[in-house]
């Protein structure tokens, strides 16, 4: 059995997860920049269907941004990753299928420091595509949390709100126009219009 240790010339993974406005675009990007800072070549992924701020950008909600390349399927990835490659950042993971995963771990025997971004949970509340087995082989992981806005406590979930087409749609591209973050008590998994929410006693 190969062990494989963190940091130095060998590689790892790191998961950066949480509901929708909780910063992960944003700590992902924070990642990268210090690699670059430390003069480290690095290159972004993440899945064509995200094209809300960019089509060739990673962008944060808070207009941060970094060129990336767009992908269809993860194992493209393989192939575009140069051999002078230190980092490498893959952001939306959860659009991605189980082939991911695999991506992942190749990088990081050849010695890559793969950091990933994606929404742990969909808005049902339930583990959102690969993500749980990304986090099961991380060698770090970081979970964040946003704000409720309907009660001000730390949100976990991403609560589906009016304007959402199709309501049976587990992928469903969008942002404020379509998600809140929401607390485990104000989260309403069924997706709730704003005017119809409970109210907190």
């Amino acid at each position: 059995m190969v062990h494989r240790t963190r940091p130095g010339s060998h590689g790892w993974i790191e998961v950066v997860c949480g509901s929708m406005f909780s910063g992960k675009t944003e700590e992902l990007l924070r990642r990268l920049k210090r690699a670059q800072i430390a003069k480290q070549k690095v290159q972004i992924f993440k899945p064509v269907i995200d094209d809300r701020y960019s089509v060739d950008h990673v962008q944060s909600h808070d207009s941060n941004r970094m060129e990336s390349r767009p992908i269809e399927k993860a194992r493209d990835i393989l192939k575009l990753v140069d051999d002078n490659t230190r980092v490498v950042g893959i952001d939306e993971a959860q659009f991605f299928d189980d082939s991911v995963i695999d991506v992942a771990q190749k990088l990081a025997y050849r010695g890559v420091h793969v950091i990933i971004a994606g929404l742990d949970m969909d808005y049902r509340g339930i583990p959102f595509g690969p993500m749980p087995k990304l986090l099961a082989i991380a060698e770090e992981v970081t979970k964040l949390s946003a704000v409720c806005v309907v009660c001000g406590s730390p949100a976990s979930r991403t609560q589906r709100i009016a304007g959402a087409t199709d309501p049976e749609s587990r992928v469903m591209v969008g942002a404020k126009d379509l998600y809140e973050a929401r607390c485990r008590f104000c989260h309403e998994p069924g997706g709730t219009p704003s005017s119809e929410r409970r109210e907190k006693d």
